[in-house]
């Protein structure tokens, strides 16, 4: 008997927790498992922060923060929009939650009403449709091949938007496909959007300083566009801060109280220890975010050569983030004896079984004829994961 609501019987599980499960399992069963399947750095959180964290334990942040997080961090985030993006926010312009999936879903749920429509360029991250879907929007998929380096042209978000349009979400550097929008091709969307000023663009921007084209650029650098645009961030990328869980929105006023007024009732502030722990990644120094930026470019270049040298599979070369989305739809139809590859998610499931390497298939990421790979993990890994996934694909006929 199926008691869950309909809400939740609507949404699809993550397919990228679904495949680090099974890899896990696979490991549990004594297999060894090279998981390139998990969207998380390798690395371990800087010291100074770690400094930051055990000295916030001693000095008793212990209770509840507001709502929005703590005042100092909140600065912090400020002078860092400031410094780093030439952006001008105020505090009350900034509410912290639980990891930047909270901040994109709190936007979601603060802005959508049912029946809205809101843009999202596929590939996509795998929760942004769930989440509208959660807020009884429609999510309007907008897709952009591997031709186009899997970025959406003016004339495309021209083409998606309607009067019931609510929101555009951009992600760039984008998770699945590394993808980065220069700043004229945020011009060229931005000039469209200016014909269609209800239109709010939440710009999540996890990505940002991996990245390897030089500057980031946000939409919000437009000046036509600050006050209509949601820059989601948080440390959990640029800082190996996944699992301390701190994100953040920078937003016009109104939508900022908006968000407080939802977490409010729901979550309240984001974990006390891990706010002291994100102002010391903000206020301290930024040589190991660099660090990690040049390590992950090293890999993003290995991962590229080797990945090309592999039949079959279409690569482009991507700008940021740890992520290779390479074209496999040459495999569809092949066979290994009994088993047949009619999508990536087969393919993705016949490389973890028999090669031994955990990748996530595109159909989740609206790509279907692509899968994800991160490369957030140790050259040795790299070139030893290429090699079985090129061995497993050689034995399909």
């Amino acid at each position: 008997m199926n008691q869950l609501s309909d809400r939740l019987n609507s949404l699809s599980p993550s397919a990228t927790l679904a495949m680090s499960q099974k890899s896990a399992e696979l490991k549990a069963q004594g297999v060894d498992v090279i998981n390139l399947s998990v969207g998380e750095p390798d690395f371990n959180t800087p010291d100074h922060i770690k400094e930051a964290a055990k000295r916030a334990i001693d000095e008793n942040y212990s209770r509840y923060s507001p709502v929005a997080g703590y005042p100092a961090l909140r600065n912090a985030i400020v002078a860092k929009l400031k410094k780093e993006n030439g952006l001008e926010y105020t505090a009350a312009q900034i509410s912290c939650a639980n990891g930047a999936k909270q901040s994109v879903c709190n936007t979601i749920l603060t802005l959508v009403n049912p029946g809205d429509e809101v843009i999202v360029p596929a590939p996509y991250w795998v929760s942004y449709p769930e989440m509208v879907k959660l807020a009884e929007g429609k999510p309007v998929i907008v897709t952009a091949g591997i031709e186009q380096d899997f970025k959406i042209t003016p004339a495309q978000l021209e083409a998606a938007i309607t009067p019931k349009t609510k929101a555009l979400i951009l992600c760039s550097p984008s998770n699945p496909t590394g993808s980065v929008y220069s700043a004229e091709e945020l011009a060229g969307l931005a000039d469209v959007l200016k014909k269609h000023p209800q239109v709010i663009v939440i710009a999540d921007e996890i990505y940002e300083h991996i990245n390897y084209i030089g500057r980031h650029h946000s939409i919000a650098q437009i000046p036509s566009m600050k006050d209509r645009t949601v820059i989601v961030n948080g440390v959990s990328k640029a800082y190996a801060m996944t699992g301390w869980r701190i994100g953040f929105i920078a937003a016009p006023e109104w939508i900022v109280k908006g968000v407080n007024k939802l977490q409010g009732q729901y979550t309240s502030g984001p974990c006390s220890v891990s706010q002291k722990a994100a102002e010391a990644a903000y206020t301290g120094t930024q040589a190991p975010v660099e660090e990690m930026r040049q390590a992950f470019q090293r890999r993003r270049d290995l991962i590229v050569k080797l990945a090309k040298e592999v039949p079959g599979l279409e690569v482009n070369v991507p700008e940021g983030a740890f992520y290779l989305f390479p074209k496999c739809s040459y495999y569809f139809g092949k066979r290994a004896g009994d088993r047949v590859i009619n999508s990536s998610d087969d393919l993705a499931m016949y490389l973890l079984e028999v090669g031994h390497v955990a990748c996530v298939g595109g159909t989740s990421f609206g790509a279907p004829d692509c899968i994800r790979m991160s490369y957030a993990t140790s050259d040795e890994n790299i070139t030893e994961a290429i090699r079985r996934i090129k061995e497993a694909l050689a034995a399909l006929k």
